[in-house]
């Protein structure tokens, strides 16, 4: 069965968009691969500066990823930090990459260019080496990715493969796999926009812990066009189509097959809303009786970081031996 991995920064809440276009794959996915799947709270450590709100985040989020149907008999569910071997390997991925590399990655200079005025974490600078880590620690030999970090998983392929070169045959050396289609979700507000959570607001943005009457109002107040056909035309009606590509998320039917159905927005609107709800309902539930019993999930997270260190320790042990460092007695 071939092993994939996929990891989560902690950081902000999960919206709808992130569930019906990646974490709704994760689930459905868990059955035809070995899965990983990290919380990444040490890269969020890029971001975060104060006290208590990465571990906040990292239980948050991790309820919310068993809520959707993540199993941890069928999937290993892990936090990075509790691997230890993540922080181990990374070492080693930097002494193996080039400053040169590093600064060539994209992400880097678009996240300080942003920072100017800022404090810059040299973890931002770094961060492809950590990255590089929670792949290869795994033998991941598919890591599902869009566009915008294909250039990470590039940079992992070199430097496995420069290891490999100097020392022998260690690391699987991953490729980026297109992940299934999910639903494309735009921002209710700015349709031509994906649904994010660092939107300038949240108007437009469904959180999978919004209450029934807010996710109602969000979608009453959706912007549409100033006709009244209903078509889906994501060039050209973009505000119409979201809709349509949402509710088709929801209900499994076509997008133009829906669109036949209605001859105003605010129908379309309100089956929509309805829909969502419907949706988040029986996850909302399992989502709040996880955070309510802190044990459960404990356990929950145990059993992830015990499979995936068994799994790392062996890594890591091979790569030190590959290098020939002095073996502890």
């Amino acid at each position: 069965m071939t092993r994939v991995l996929s990891c989560i920064q902690p950081t902000g809440e999960v919206h709808l968009g992130n569930y019906l276009g990646a974490l709704r794959n994760w689930v459905s996915g868990q059955d035809r691969a070995d899965a990983f799947h990290g919380i990444v709270d040490l890269h969020a450590l890029t971001v975060v500066d104060s006290p208590g709100v990465i571990g906040d985040d990292t239980l948050r989020l991790a309820a919310m990823l068993f809520a959707v149907g993540l199993d941890p008999d069928r999937a290993t569910v892990f936090v990075q930090s509790h691997v230890p071997e993540h922080s181990q390997l990374s070492w080693v991925m930097e002494c193996t990459v080039s400053f040169g590399e590093l600064s060539r990655m994209t992400q880097f200079k678009d996240k300080s260019a942003r920072r100017e005025q800022d404090f810059i974490s040299a973890g931002l600078f770094t961060y492809p080496a950590l990255q590089a880590a929670d792949i290869l620690l795994y033998d991941a030999e598919e890591v599902p990715v869009g566009d915008d970090q294909r250039q990470h998983i590039e940079i992992t392929r070199d430097i496995a493969l420069r290891f490999n070169h100097r020392f022998g045959e260690t690391f699987v050396v991953p490729r980026a796999v297109t992940p299934p289609a999910g639903a494309r979700v735009m921002d209710l507000q700015e349709p031509t926009s994906k649904m994010s959570k660092s939107a300038t607001t949240l108007a437009g943005c469904i959180l999978m812990t919004d209450t029934a009457d807010m996710v109602a109002k969000k979608f009453k107040r959706a912007v549409t066009d100033s006709e009244s056909l209903v078509v889906y035309d994501p060039e050209h009606k973009p505000g119409v189509s979201n809709l349509l590509e949402i509710l088709s998320a929801c209900t499994g039917e076509a997008p133009s097959d829906l669109a036949g159905r209605y001859e105003q927005y605010g129908p379309l609107k309100s089956d929509c809303g309805h829909a969502v709800i419907e949706t988040l309902a029986p996850i909302q539930e399992r989502y709040r009786e996880l955070l309510d019993d802190r044990g459960e999930l404990s356990r929950l997270l145990t059993i992830g970081a015990d499979k995936a260190r068994r799994v790392a320790t062996t890594t890591l042990d091979r790569a030190y031996a590959a290098i020939g460092l002095l073996p502890p007695r």
